[in-house]
């Protein structure tokens, strides 16, 4: 990042024609399919029906690392072809879910997609990785869609077989920093990571829809085992002697409890400072764990993707759980990572019915969902459509297209909506300073 301004393109990057009229390969692909095999060309066609009326999808998240874990994400893919197989499957197609741990590694995440592509699965469907440029090029090479990512990265709202459910962290972000415009100074403490680096311009892009000025970014080891230096340098930045104390926003994953841990005890000189964060980060669980209505979360703001866990919208997502993964610890419904998955098959099911008795596979999925293909998800989110050139291409996010966030508050150790339905971060985000 660059600190300055570029101007971006409203079209997508390096598209050839495909479907007739469609492109997929990015000039990137294009050169490592010539550079590797004449038969990249080969795989969009094929099906991801086996013989038997079976589809076959991949789930990816990392796992049992030091950083980042979503193995919610995988275990809740498993339950769900439990639970549509034990219904008589999709259209009476059963389906087969196939997992990967992308370890949290490039190079795992480029062998993922590089598996997925070999077992001609027709999407990956509710996915997690901060590695979209590592295993990007194969499933563009493959023509595989990518359904309902995380959104952890950049990259999936700019990808032509991308279609994100959500709007990321370019969304949370910017929502949150609307959300704090009342606070004194900010800090944002985020991963010294390539990921990370695309953080700040969106907190400061809400900050300064509400007339406040940017944050202090604050880089930090993703996978330090404390951060007690950062936590004092935090406090020390948003302290002020007037009422308007400040408010400190971790963005670690995973790693936010850790923070947490060392800002508690820093926390004592400094009483008035708020904190705020993203859902992903922080979820009921953590609260929990950090000391409920006493610990250091209580009064602070968290946007989210989705209505908060007790919303009756999140029934059949649970209902499934019950079913078909009751015991199971991994998954957890206030998880925003098990929640994405959740809508991600929610969309691919009816994609799937969308097609009748015709061929599902790659390339039908891709040109279903290209067509403009309408889908629901129980008011989740608002309906999902996808378009190669959205309202937000002019800012580098072609494929975002639910720019919605919802905003939560800890109120006696418990989350709860704050504010009542979804705030569309959209005109913000048009204004976000995010360089490549």
């Amino acid at each position: 990042m660059t600190g300055r301004r570029r101007t971006r393109s409203t079209f997508l990057p390096g598209l050839l024609t495909r479907h007739a009229r469609k492109g997929v390969l990015s000039a990137g692909t294009a050169v490592a399919c010539a550079s590797l095999l004449a038969g990249c060309g080969v795989v969009p066609g094929a099906t991801g029906d086996v013989g038997d009326g079976t589809i076959t999808v991949m789930t990816w998240a990392p796992q049992s690392t030091k950083a980042t874990n979503k193995p919610g994400m995988p275990a809740f893919a498993h339950a769900y072809a439990r639970w549509i197989n034990a219904k008589g499957g999709i259209n009476g197609r059963k389906l087969n879910v196939l997992t990967c741990n992308d370890h949290n590694d490039s190079v795992a995440a480029a062998k993922c997609a590089r598996r997925a592509a070999k077992e001609n699965v027709v999407a990956v469907v509710g996915s997690y990785s901060q590695y979209a440029d590592s295993f990007f090029p194969s499933l563009e090479g493959a023509g595989i869609p990518y359904l309902g990512g995380y959104g952890a990265t950049n990259a999936e709202f700019t990808s032509p077989l991308s279609y994100p459910v959500n709007g990321g962290q370019p969304a949370l972000l910017a929502g949150l920093g609307s959300a704090l415009a009342e606070c004194g100074p900010v800090a944002l403490i985020r991963p010294d990571t390539i990921a990370g680096d695309q953080l700040p311009p969106l907190l400061d892009s809400g900050l300064k829809a509400g007339g406040h000025r940017a944050s202090n970014d604050q880089r930090a080891a993703e996978d330090a085992t404390e951060y007690d230096g950062q936590a004092e340098r935090a406090l020390r930045t948003t302290s002020t002697d007037g009422a308007d104390q400040g408010c400190v926003v971790p963005a670690l994953g995973d790693r936010n409890g850790t923070f947490m841990d060392s800002f508690r005890r820093a926390r004592e000189d400094y009483p008035e400072v708020r904190t705020a964060t993203v859902l992903g980060s922080v979820d009921q669980t953590v609260i929990d764990a950090t000391g409920g209505a006493s610990g250091p979360y209580e009064g602070s703001y968290i946007t989210g993707w989705y209505p908060v866990a007790s919303d009756p919208r999140w029934d059949g997502m649970k209902q499934v759980i019950r079913e078909q993964a009751f015991g199971d610890n991994r998954i957890d419904p206030a998880d925003a990572g098990v929640q994405t998955t959740w809508i991600a098959y929610t969309v691919f099911r009816q994609i799937v019915e969308s097609l009748g008795d015709g061929e599902v596979s790659a390339d039908t999925v891709a040109e279903a969902l290209d067509d403009g293909l309408k889908v629901t998800t129980g008011g989740l989110t608002p309906t999902l459509r996808w378009r190669f050139q959205d309202k937000l291409a002019a800012v580098g996010f072609p494929r975002l297209v639910n720019a919605n966030v919802t905003l939560q508050v800890v109120r006696e150790g418990r989350l709860v909506s704050a504010r009542k339905g979804f705030v569309d971060t959209t005109r913000t985000l048009e204004n976000a300073d995010v360089n490549y």
